[in-house]
């Protein structure tokens, strides 16, 4: 630029025509062109591969938490931290790297060529910049802060959206529509007011940027100008020189977004560490070992369990034998659920408890211990897919004939006759297409398939009417064969094929043998049997 201005000047004496110096600035031009083009292709690129692995080692941490981390977390806030908060991170380590990196050469490549023009006259221009770094430094604390507090609104109202989402049946035979929508006015107004707090803060950045470069600008207009009327530099000097000064204008105002862009980055990937360095309670060791099959069967010994303070199960001890069937039955809240629950691991086991062929159930590895488990859960959860893929959701190959026999013996199979699609019909998003038993049948067929040696059901019948309940009963029978069945429930009608039957009470085994004796012995078993007839008679 200088020599242009000087060759317009004194063409003669410069040696430089104003031709030559445009075609100077055009290939330049062009050269800065391609490699912005090409930095931002790589940068970008590397950004979107960075998100894309940490999406990706966030989904196979989600995969290997237990069960107490998922009780103590909203979906919400994990959806949110999917993509809100990773898209924080990508822009961080795309455009704000990329931003940062042209800031550094604008100002290393401008500063020196201002220095090689006239020293005291740069130092001039860029004397209020430490002012202006200052400023930012005491603001950029504030900013990570509010950046956060933002994140963790967003993250309640993401959570407050696909809870009311999933429960809108529920809301509106309630009648609640207009509460949920208080709660989301209310959610949502947190929410603006949050992220206003956090556009003030950073609209006061820019400003502050933006005032120190123009007093730089200032400075050099006065100086710049003297020195040149003095001859103490020249006319293209001077151009030069406010060229280099105005390149610095944008890279200075940047750095208030990458400013801005570093702390809410930071402050997502804040949110992202908590998942990413959470440590599961249950997990292998280095002692653990495979377990190909249950030979002998297993064995509780003084088995307790707490949640948090309170105590669950409390000095449980019995065995069972392989092919042997057991039902465990109680009052709501005296550990059925978690007592079997233990088995495959679903929540951890102290040392020296529980053992399967004499091994510690910690021992064993959980690939090869949840292999060998059919394990059906109180609350059936179906996917959004059709019955067929439902039912062979743990089958790795399978055929249609491992598919019919499984709905058949789970009393599913007149339903998916009624069905116009058969198999093939799409249940909707957990089901909802189906019956409160229908989904119960459709997961005990999901289990059946694997033909699991060890079979745990949870309640499974709850929402099966009597007269299908026996049918279901008679089927699954069959099924039982030499397997070991544990069965939990309050009906006492499922226990008609088990050997014996353990009461809990508060945690501990209260009455424990077969079905018969129990009701002979007339203590809480033989209640129980007692209310449910009357409820019968009476129903």
């Amino acid at each position: 630029m200088k020599l242009a201005v000087e060759g317009l000047q004194h063409p003669a004496t410069t040696g430089y025509s104003p031709a030559a110096c445009a075609l100077g600035i055009a290939l330049l031009a062009s050269l800065h062109c391609v490699t912005r083009v090409f930095s931002r292709t790589l940068i970008l690129n590397a950004a979107r591969i960075i998100e894309f692995r940490i999406r990706t080692d966030l989904f196979q941490r989600l995969m290997l938490l237990d069960q107490h981390f998922y009780s103590t977390s909203r979906t919400g806030d994990i959806l949110s931290r999917f993509s809100n908060d990773l898209t924080n991170v990508r822009m961080l380590t795309g455009f704000g790297v990329m931003s940062a990196i042209n800031t550094v050469i604008i100002y290393t490549a401008a500063v020196s060529l201002m220095l090689r023009i006239h020293p005291w006259l740069t130092i001039s221009a860029i004397l209020p910049f430490p002012l202006m770094i200052l400023v930012v430094k005491k603001i950029s604390h504030r900013l990570f802060q509010r950046s956060l507090e933002a994140q963790e609104e967003l993250a309640r109202m993401t959570s407050l959206t696909e809870e009311s989402i999933s429960a809108v049946r529920l809301i509106k035979s309630y009648c609640r529509e207009e509460h949920f929508q208080g709660q989301f006015g209310q959610t949502a107004g947190h929410y603006l007011h949050h992220n206003l707090r956090l556009a003030r803060l950073r609209g006061l950045v820019i400003p502050v940027m933006a005032a120190s470069t123009g007093a730089g600008t200032l400075v050099v207009l006065f100086m710049g100008g003297r020195l040149v009327i003095d001859g103490s530099i020249s006319l293209g000097d001077f151009v030069a020189f406010s060229g280099y000064l105005s390149m610095l204008v944008w890279p200075t105002a940047v750095m208030g977004w990458i400013l801005t862009l570093a702390q809410r980055g930071a402050a997502s990937m804040s949110r992202l560490a908590t998942i990413l360095s959470a440590d599961p309670g249950v997990a292998d060791t280095s002692e653990s070992e495979p377990l190909d099959e249950i030979r002998d069967g297993i064995e509780f010994r003084r088995l307790s369990f707490n949640y948090d303070a309170a105590r669950i199960l409390d000095g449980i001890s019995f065995r069972i034998n392989v092919g042997e069937k057991v039902g465990i039955t109680g009052a709501v809240g005296s550990g059925k659920t978690t007592l079997i629950k233990l088995l495959p691991r679903l929540l951890p086991v102290t040392d020296g408890m529980l053992f399967i062929d004499g091994r510690d159930i910690n021992n064993i590895t959980l690939a090869s211990l949840r292999r060998l488990v059919g394990y059906i859960p109180q609350e059936a959860f179906l996917f959004s897919r059709s019955i067929r893929e439902n039912i062979a959701y743990a089958l790795t190959d399978y055929d249609e004939a491992i598919i019919g026999e499984a709905a058949r013996q789970a009393g599913f199979s007149d339903d998916i006759d009624k069905f116009r699609e058969g198999l093939d019909t799409l249940v909707g998003e957990k089901g909802i297409t189906l019956s409160g038993g229908q989904k119960q049948r459709l997961a005990i067929a999901r289990a059946l398939a694997i033909d699991p040696p060890l079979l745990l059901l949870d309640d499974p019948l709850s929402a099966v009417d009597a007269g299908r309940e026996e049918e279901i009963l008679a089927e699954l029978g069959h099924f039982y064969a030499n397997r070991t069945v544990l069965i939990v429930s309050q009906r006492v009608s499922a226990f008609r094929d088990c050997d014996r039957v353990i009461v809990l009470e508060k945690g501990e085994i209260a009455e424990e043998g077969p079905p018969a004796e129990l009701l002979e012995l007339g203590g809480l078993y033989a209640e129980m049997s007692r209310r449910q007839r009357l409820q019968e008679e009476l129903g």
